[in-house]
């Protein structure tokens, strides 16, 4: 089970829309969300216990940072792998597709928006049986 969800999206009203598919679920309580990736990232880095299973809903365009630095930082400061991320995003391009690939330590679904309660829910019961 996961301890957090960050959302990361540069867009409020998709974090909103994020949110609401967590509440559905009866999770939003685990919901954190941010519009700003730094500020995020910070929080993840200075977290009390980096052993708990944190799910990461993560965009890639974003004006800050992009999903792709996110996750450089990620790797090149060695976050636990218990940081699982879903990419959410509107690309579908093969370039970013192979790019996410090259996380594939942390990245565990590449997902088009928008975002449905149905992919959360499969990806959340495939996580849940590999415990």
């Amino acid at each position: 089970m996961y301890k957090e969800i960050y959302l990361v999206d540069d867009e409020d009203l998709v974090n909103t829309i994020n949110t609401i598919h967590f509440r559905k679920m009866g999770m939003e309580d685990k919901v954190k969300s941010f519009t700003n990736p730094e500020l995020a990232l910070d929080e993840l880095r200075f977290r009390k216990n980096n052993e708990d299973r944190t799910l990461i809903l993560l965009d890639i365009n974003m004006p800050e940072m992009s999903g792709f630095e996110f996750l450089e930082f990620m790797a090149s400061e060695d976050f636990p792998e218990n940081n699982e991320v879903l990419i959410v995003t509107s690309s579908e391009s093969d370039s970013d597709k192979e790019e996410a690939s090259k996380y594939d330590k942390y990245v565990k679904r590449f997902i088009s928006k928008p975002l449905q309660t149905r992919h959360l829910e499969d990806y959340l019961q495939g996580a849940y049986t590999k415990q």
